[in-house]
């Protein structure tokens, strides 16, 4: 009894492992390509829209990922028809490209201009505190070339 419970469990293992290897379901797959593309009259994602033309490019992928067809290929698919403006995400080449940089950009030149105003305030607040102790003026050179050097 306890052999033929362990030859069943072999047998299930040994049918699940090759199903599980073929990589993720199609309703994951599915869910996934939705989330990436938006439908193109009410500019929702397509997991979220219910406009008409989203339900029928929801049975298009749908139908292409059960015929065993790439999500890359039905993507391709749809910007050829509906053009680049159905993806959610533009893509990382070309003027898209310009898309992806611009908030990267932005935000190096917020900080580097934050940084900029940090240091030239500790500057400024380092020089008064050792103006109003009396410090020697050559120390105060001293301390300005220094600082300015760390600066640098």
């Amino acid at each position: 009894m306890i052999q033929r419970a362990l030859a069943l469990a072999a047998l299930a293992l040994a049918l699940a492992v090759p199903a599980r290897a073929a990589g993720p379901s199609i309703d994951a797959r599915e869910q996934r390509l939705e989330s990436q593309i938006m439908c193109p009259t009410c500019h929702q994602l397509l997991a979220l829209s219910h406009s008409p033309i989203a339900e029928r490019m929801r049975g298009f992928v749908r139908a292409r990922l059960a015929a065993g067809e790439r999500p890359a290929a039905i993507e391709r698919e749809l910007v050829g028809e509906f053009g680049p403006a159905v993806l959610a995400a533009p893509p990382a080449r070309g003027f898209g490209l310009f898309a992806w940089l611009v908030p990267a950009g932005g935000l190096a030149l917020t900080a580097t201009v934050v940084l900029t105003f940090a240091c030239a305030w500790r500057r400024r607040t380092l020089l008064a505190d050792a103006a109003a102790a009396d410090v020697p003026r050559e120390l105060l050179r001293r301390l300005e070339r220094e600082l300015a050097a760390f600066d640098d």
